[in-house]
Formats: C-alpha cells, sequence, structure tokens
C-alpha cells in the first residue's frame, strides 16, 4: 500500500476506500469504453468534511484525483489513469429539503437524477433537467459537465437550473453558497466556475436546485417534413403559436429509418420515405384545450407545407413509444458506434450536416452516419460506424467531423463535455485567448494540478 493511500485509510476508515481486486469495473471508465484503468485506490467518502480531507492529503502529497458520478459521460471525463485515486460521490445521496416558498431542492452531488425528479414531482414541482440516462447519471456530474437533455428549448442547461452549490477545492477549502435565491448579484456569481469544469477546478458535494411549476398536460406528435427549411419553419411557428414547447427533436431520414427497420425495433409509426422527422412536445396547464390547440398548430402546419404527414399521441404510451425513436438503442448494437456532440448556429447545420457526410463517406465509402439532435437548441448528434474497422479508426473519424465544424464557428461539444477525448480539438472552438484564461484559473485554483488532471485542458 503505498504512502497516500495508507493515510487515507487511516483519516477516513477501511470501509472508504478500496484497493486491488476490490474496485470493480464500474469505475475504470466513462460510458464510452476508452483508455479504462484501474485506479490506484477507489474513495467513496461519505461526507463533505470527508472529501475535504481527501482532497488536503492528496494535495500535500501531490496525488491525482478523479472524480466520479454515475459514469454515464461519453468525453473521458470520469475515466481514471492507473496511478489516480477514483473518488466516488455516490453514498453522498439524498434530498436535504425541498423549499416549497421558494421553489428549491437542495441535495447531495451523488443523487441520481431520477430520485431527484421523483422527489420534485412527489412535491408538485418539476426538476426539468431531463438526460436519456437518468436512472444512472449523478446531479454532481450532471452540473459539472453542464449537462442539457430533452428540455434545454424550455428550461435552459443544467447551469440555468442551478442556484447554490457547495464545492471543495484542491486543497481541501469548502466554498458553500448554497444560495436560494433567483437574484444575487453580491460579487462574483462563483458556482458557474464549477459548472462544465468536468471536476478540474473543485469537486461539487451539495447544490441548490430550481423547481418549475408542474405541466398539468403534455401533447406529443411525430411529424414527417419535407425540407430542413420546414424543420426550422415548425420550430418558429410552434414557439411562437403555442410558446410553451418543451421538447424539439429532430432527425433526419438516414437516422429514422435505420431506427424503425432495426430488427429490435416495435413500430413504424410514419413511413420512412420522409427526409425529416421532427418529435415535439408542447406542456401546458389546460389538457383540453392545449390539445386542441397543438392539433390546430399541426393542421394549419399542414396547409402551409411544413408539415408533410404527423401524428398526436394519444396515451403516456403512445408518446413514450415516439421517444424509444428517438433514443436511439439500436445504435447500441453496433461493434463500434462513435458518437458526436455539436452544437452550431441553427440555421447552418443542415449545411455542415451536407458537407460532414460528404466528407465522412468520401474517406470511409458504404460507412453509418446518421443525425439527429435536439436542433431547437441548436444541438447536433452524429453516430458513425465504419464496418470492418476497430477502435484504432475513431480518431480519423473525429478529424473529420470536427474538421467540418470550424468553418461554421460550432461548438465541438454541446453537452457531453470535454473530457479527454475532445480535448486535442478544443481549439477548433475556443480562441488561444480563452484557453490562456481557462490555463490560469486551472493553476490558480488547483496549482499542483491534482484535480482530473490531463481532462479539458
Amino acid at each position: 500500500m503505498t504512502d497516500i493511500v495508507a493515510k487515507l485509510t487511516h483519516s477516513l476508515g477501511a470501509d472508504v476506500v478500496a484497493t486491488g481486486e476490490a474496485i470493480g469495473d464500474r469505475c475504470r471508465c466513462d460510458y464510452s469504453a476508452v483508455a479504462a484503468a484501474r485506479p490506484l485506490a477507489l474513495l467513496r467518502p461519505r461526507s463533505t468534511a470527508e472529501v475535504a480531507t481527501i482532497l488536503r492529503l492528496c494535495n500535500e502529497a501531490g496525488q491525482a484525483v478523479v472524480p466520479q458520478g454515475g459514469m454515464t459521460g461519453l468525453a473521458g471525463g470520469a475515466t481514471p489513469s492507473a496511478g489516480d485515486i477514483a473518488l466516488s460521490l455516490d453514498r453522498m445521496s439524498g434530498i436535504e429539503e425541498i423549499d416549497k416558498a421558494a421553489a428549491t431542492m437542495t441535495l447531495g452531488a451523488g443523487t441520481p437524477l431520477e430520485v431527484a425528479q421523483r422527489a420534485a414531482d412527489e412535491a408538485g414541482f418539476l426538476l426539468a433537467l431531463d438526460l436519456g440516462a437518468r436512472g444512472s447519471c449523478q446531479i454532481g456530474g450532471n452540473l459539472s459537465t453542464n449537462a442539457g437533455g430533452n428540455r434545454v428549448i424550455r428550461y435552459g442547461m443544467a447551469r440555468e437550473q442551478l442556484l447554490g452549490l457547495e464545492v471543495v477545492l484542491a486543497d481541501g477549502t469548502v466554498i458553500s453558497t448554497l444560495n436560494k435565491m433567483l437574484k444575487n448579484n453580491a460579487g462574483y456569481d462563483l458556482k458557474q466556475l464549477f459548472v462544465g469544469a468536468e471536476g478540474t477546478l473543485g469537486i461539487i458535494t451539495r447544490a441548490v436546485v430550481r423547481l418549475h411549476p408542474r405541466p398539468r398536460s403534455r401533447a406529443t406528435a411525430l411529424c414527417a417534413l419535407p425540407s430542413y427549411e420546414a424543420v426550422v419553419g415548425l420550430l418558429r411557428k410552434a414557439q411562437a403559436e403555442l410558446g410553451n414547447v418543451s421538447a424539439f427533436e429532430a432527425m433526419w431520414h438516414d437516422y429514422y429509418s435505420f431506427m424503425v427497420n432495426h430488427p429490435t425495433a416495435k413500430q413504424k409509426p410514419l413511413p420512412d420515405h420522409h427526409p425529416y422527422y421532427v418529435l415535439m412536445e408542447f406542456a401546458g396547464n389546460d389538457p383540453v384545450g392545449d390539445e386542441t390547440r397543438f392539433q390546430d398548430l399541426l393542421g394549419a402546419a399542414m396547409a402551409e407545407g411544413l408539415v408533410s404527414d404527423a401524428l398526436l399521441a394519444q396515451s403516456e404510451q403512445a408518446a413514450r413509444d415516439f421517444w424509444v425513436i428517438r433514443e436511439g438503442h439500436p445504435l447500441d448494437s453496433l461493434a463500434l458506434c462513435i458518437n458526436f456532440d455539436v452544437s452550431l448556429p441553427i440555421g447552418l447545420i443542415e449545411n455542415y450536416v451536407r458537407q460532414c457526410r460528404a466528407a465522412l463517406e468520401k474517406r470511409w465509402p458504404g460507412l453509418l452516419n446518421v443525425y439527429y439532435g435536439h436542433v431547437g437548441d441548436s444541438n447536433l448528434h452524429i453516430s458513425v460506424s465504419v464496418p470492418g474497422t476497430g477502435p484504432e479508426v475513431m480518431h480519423d473519424v473525429d478529424e473529420v467531423v470536427y474538421e467540418a465544424l470550424r468553418p461554421f464557428g460550432g461548438s465541438i461539444s454541446a453537452e457531453h463535455g470535454i473530457g479527454t477525448l475532445k480535448r486535442p480539438y478544443l481549439g477548433h472552438s475556443r480562441g488561444p485567448a480563452e484557453l490562456a484564461l481557462m490555463g490560469l484559473l486551472k493553476k490558480t485554483l488547483d496549482p499542483k494540478g491534482i484535480l482530473n488532471p490531463g481532462k479539458v485542458i
């Protein structure tokens, strides 16, 4: 046992520190499954005080620490190296308080998102953040990566849901600003330093998040559209006439066709010959009137030529079935599927798709490349599979996808973070002065570089 592991075991107890074979596979890599390694030790603290002790001792020893949440990330941000100490927040889970007057929830960083969503719902509220990994991802990880998800178009990213934060710095200092107020301009908004920083500036231990009124009605439709211009036209029409558009998910023909024709598919709600498909959700407070307004909108959109065909979900199960298509689980059946998460101005998305598709298909004829995404919040997802290749092709595919993004002024990461996998391409989206400032923040808050080294910058 190394000196630092012995010190940690002495200070925290053997039940907090695991080594060797006692470390499970789950903490060796995130969902990207790239560069998996068993860390030097796995620590599972039970309190902020224990996290502070861990970082103080590790900082004194110059020992690298990799914070871990639900391990659902796709960029390698929570993947340790063999000499790192992994710090799991899973024991620091639970709802501490729901303040109905302030419409806030105070909770531990290790709380699974779905647990928090259910608690909010039981209290009569909506926790607006929602991701496909809701059952596994944790609030601390959601904030550390500034997660987005399905409702960004209406409620914003994870940072927009955050009011207060407790963070432990590299030297063990605890910064606790568990603010519940929407308006608080008392100096720098320090909490935002740590949102999206992926644990490189400090480790989030507790948070105060905003709650919203729970909608009393929800209407969901799957639409077929003739062009990308019609996709944008439907988005703007829906926002202007309905207001409360809570989701707007676009699928290019290749993506929709792959999903509904896959051997595991249970439905093909619309024919697969249309160029584009949109899954749209409208949430309101008038169950009867809202559905009528939604139907009227779809009818008008069809009359204007924006929509070629549409189905309005007649039940919660029907709506869920539509969402299953968008969630894209059949992609998991591919031997190697490389997933991208980019963003660019909405009006430029189709031009980028054409250029990216052409560049990929020229390099690897016959490959699978499908396009889909939230679009209403400028987020595009791309999934690529090159038959007959293995992980060695990933770098080359990255180069093609990210190089095509450069002329459009887009971002290499819309909501999945940078981690290690996107770090070589951060300069595609951030200028030299921005990167220098990021480096200065890192050196100031973590001068020994112990927090998640090698990630982001």
